[in-house]
């Protein structure tokens, strides 16, 4: 379809496009991996979603294809398919027009990379190649336009649209989602967005997703008064809930979205329709009131009896204002925490790491770290969190614990097993409630390493995104960019594994974690300075946070000879190994005798370290310290 075609077709009357796709194949064939994968399974269920909203009288219907992006596609193992599926998805809905009694436009479905996309920082030329490959496909295989819907960040939505515009001239309809308060994820409000996407090649701009009708109103009127471009508006039914293994939407009347289709008529916008919630019933009612308002235009007013209003964000967020709030958090500030004070001075640290209990019981932990502080040698004591998949108690919890005795803790996050509310619920938790001052950020053991296979992790983001969630709690804002009562002020620590098998990927992420803010690293386990050597080499220097290297007293030769073979991240070079073998039954004092050396090259070269108990026996490591 040619641009002039389309913006014709804008310019003769109001375009009625379809509604929600994926929560009614959920009705039909109950949950999915993705629901992309099912124009390949069960492609038949998609066509009679598309055929519900034609025959409900929609004259836009998008693909089946908003997710079907390679980087999306990637961790479900079908990034190879990119290009079947959203062939599929092109060829279900031309099937689906070609059972139309009208004529129909097929816009092929484009949504962002999702929050991964934020913490990954990829280059903004692997982006564009993202969208290019899945925008191509649909192309090739026919759609008449490209709709970008649900894009939370406007420099995502231009690089979307920069990259189909190398090779395509369809028309382009470019959606932001936003907020209840009236902005995009990235802060920008309307007016803004309204003024860099008109600069941009595109033929209509819009709002779609996460909120409901009377919210969306008022911002669709900002972008048409700013933009000189036809505007959509496709809000959600409604604010969703939990139930059970399904996400339900509140049951909209569809005479409620009459009400909005009528006043959205009045407004000017051109393209009409709905987001998540919606359902075939919705699109009729808005169907039946635009022929009604095409036979008979009515008077602009508004409608109050269903509660249709042009209602505004709250009026304490101006313009500027929200801004000001979204965009300048507090001054990033120095940790507080007594760990940053003496890395700070340059004096060596020691932590000492533990596990937490499996069961209900604290007392032997508080036996043991007792022990270790009344040593005087151990500062500070760092918690592990789901080793190896393995169930244990909460590490922030027993972090509150033992921090309620007066003894400075570092647990280890995991992003594997909340999403990102979750993680900054915890986390403002942990500060507030329970003492935490140090935390060390860390993606996580997969669930198939541990004790629950079955189970699949969260993942939402890894850690260099959890890194950057600290950083901005710390900045007073949470991950949104929305302003907190107060901030944190975590001392930062990441993950360093100095043997990695691909260093050079180690240390670009051990780049994008310091860049996302990281205050300190923790090394895994090593044993011997040549491995560290080896990445200084790579590295090209030494790194710019203080670094506390990992010792692990090893105690037989037979452990360590598992440990180098099945325990990820774990390299014991093999003099080693033949040391401890020829150590005999004297492996143990041989392994300590090791330990000790690092340690003591150790005071030479880091600013701490932290030391692994064998076998959980924590005294033990103060044999280390002697």
């Amino acid at each position: 379809m040619k641009t002039e075609e389309f913006q014709k077709r804008l310019s003769e009357g109001l375009l009625l496009a379809d509604g929600a796709m994926g929560s009614l194949l959920y009705e039909m064939v109950g949950p999915q991996r993705c629901f992309e994968e099912v124009n390949a399974t069960e492609a038949e269920a998609v066509f009679r979603v598309h055929k519900a909203y034609l025959d409900a009288g929609a004259r836009l219907i998008e693909t089946n294809s908003f997710g079907a992006n390679r980087f999306k596609l990637a961790p479900l193992g079908l990034a190879d398919r990119v290009v079947e599926f959203n062939h599929r998805a092109v060829k279900i809905a031309r099937e689906a027009r070609e059972a139309a009694s009208a004529d129909v436009l097929i816009a092929g479905s484009i949504g962002p990379l999702g929050a991964a996309r934020q913490v990954r920082r990829l280059a903004t030329a692997e982006v564009a190649d993202i969208f290019r490959e899945q925008a191509a496909a649909l192309e090739e295989r026919g759609v008449d336009l490209f709709i970008l819907e649900t894009f939370a960040d406007l420099e995502d939505l231009a690089t979307a649209v920069t990259a189909i515009r190398t090779f395509s001239r369809l028309p382009i309809l470019a959606q932001l989602t936003f907020s209840e308060e009236g902005t995009a994820f990235d802060g920008t409000r309307p007016l803004e967005a309204a003024a860099r996407l008109a600069a941009l090649e595109v033929q209509a701009i819009g709002a779609n997703c996460t909120i409901g009708p009377q919210r969306i109103l008022p911002i669709a009127r900002d972008l048409a008064a700013s933009a000189g471009l036809p505007v959509s508006a496709m809000p959600n039914a409604g604010f969703p809930k939990r139930m059970g293994d399904r996400v339900v939407y509140p049951k909209s009347s569809p005479e409620y979205f009459a009400a909005f289709a009528r006043q959205g008529a009045s407004l000017g916008i051109r393209v009409l329709g709905g987001c998540c919630g919606t359902t075939p019933e919705h699109i009729r009612a808005m169907a039946e009131t635009l022929r009604e308002i095409e036979a008979r235009p009515p008077a602009p007013a508004r409608n109050t009896a269903l509660g249709i209003t042009l209602e505004e964000p709250p009026s304490s967020l101006t313009e500027n204002s929200f801004a000001t709030a979204a965009r300048k958090p507090t001054l990033a500030r120095e940790p507080q925490s007594r760990l940053w004070r003496k890395l700070s001075q340059g004096r060596f640290a020691i932590s000492v790491e533990i596990d937490p209990p499996k069961g209900t019981s604290l007392d032997r932990i508080f036996e043991q770290v007792d022990h270790l502080v009344a040593s005087g040698q151990v500062d500070v004591i760092d918690i592990n969190s789901g080793t190896l998949a393995r169930v244990g108690m909460d590490a922030l919890l027993v972090a509150g614990a033992l921090e309620a005795r007066g003894v400075e803790t570092i647990p280890h996050l995991t992003t594997r097993d909340m999403n990102i509310i979750g993680l900054q619920a915890s986390l403002l938790g942990a500060w507030t409630v329970s003492g935490v001052r140090n935390l060390l950020a860390i993606t996580g053991d997969p669930p198939s390493l541990g004790d629950h296979p079955e189970t699949s992790g969260v993942y939402e983001i890894d850690s260099i995104g959890l890194v950057q969630v600290l950083a901005r709690l710390n900045q007073g804002t949470d991950w949104a960019g929305k302003a907190l009562g107060g901030s944190t002020n975590f001392t930062v620590g990441v993950a360093l594994n100095p043997v990695a098998e691909d260093l050079d990927e180690e240390i670009r992420r051990f780049r994008a974690k310091i860049e996302a803010g990281a205050h300190f690293a923790m090394t895994q386990p090593i044993f011997d300075p040549a491995s560290w050597n080896a990445f200084l080499a790579r590295f090209g220097g030494k790194p710019p946070v203080p670094i506390l290297v990992g010792i692990w007293p090893l105690t037989s030769h037979r452990q360590a000879v598992r440990l180098n073979n099945e325990v990820p991240g774990i390299v014991i070079p093999e003099a080693v190994l033949k040391e401890l073998e020829a150590a005999g039954s004297a492996a143990r004092e041989t392994g300590f005798a090791v330990a000790r050396r690092m340690l003591d090259w150790a005071r030479t070269e880091f600013a701490g370290a932290y030391l692994v108990p064998p076998f959980k026996r924590y005294e033990e490591v103060l044999e280390l310290l002697d």
